[in-house]
């Protein structure tokens, strides 16, 4: 049997198992799947796009001049300005980190700019200032700037260059 087939048969089999013995449950899968569905298909369109326009109209040698392993501190701001500016779920983050290897940025800047994505959005940022307060956005924001660096340092550190090289092949393969 093919690999691929393996996932999209086991969810049929789970579906077809909430049918017969819990039709409620059934439904309610059947309902986050599909609102799932039109979540992606709203966000990764513009995804898309601007990874198009970022292809085009960013040259490599800016890439790696600015966000190259040897861009030092100013690439890892600019990953995690980029990161931070981003909206939309972490799953949008993946093509942009891959288009960014692309171009030749550093290893470390991706993961920064994939930690920044997941936690401290602008916009998750200020709608924590406004409902939560200034305290906790603050803190907040405060201790996970310093997490996405040491977990971005630790990843980076113990990765060998061998694996490094093959997500960035395997990033250029799709």
């Amino acid at each position: 049997m093919n690999r691929k087939l393996l996932f999209p048969l086991a969810a049929a089999a789970g579906y077809l198992a909430l049918a017969i013995f819990d039709l409620s449950r059934f439904f309610t899968a059947v309902d986050t799947a599909f609102y799932g569905t039109l979540e992606m298909l709203a966000v990764i369109p513009p995804i898309f796009i601007l990874l198009g326009l970022l292809d085009v109209w960013v040259p490599k040698e800016i890439m790696v001049k600015y966000m190259g392993e040897g861009s030092g501190i100013t690439g890892g701001i600019i990953a995690f300005f980029i990161g931070s500016a981003a909206a939309g779920p972490l799953y949008g983050a993946f093509p942009v980190a891959s288009v960014l290897m692309k171009k030749g940025a550093g290893f470390f800047n991706i993961l920064i700019f994939i930690g920044a994505w997941s936690t401290t959005k602008i916009p998750m940022f200020l709608f924590e200032l406004q409902a939560l307060g200034a305290a906790f956005a603050l803190t907040r924001l405060a201790v996970n700037i310093p997490g996405i660096i040491i977990i971005a340092k630790l990843i980076h550190t113990l990765l060998s260059p061998a694996a490094v090289d093959e997500i960035y092949r395997a990033s250029e393969l799709r």
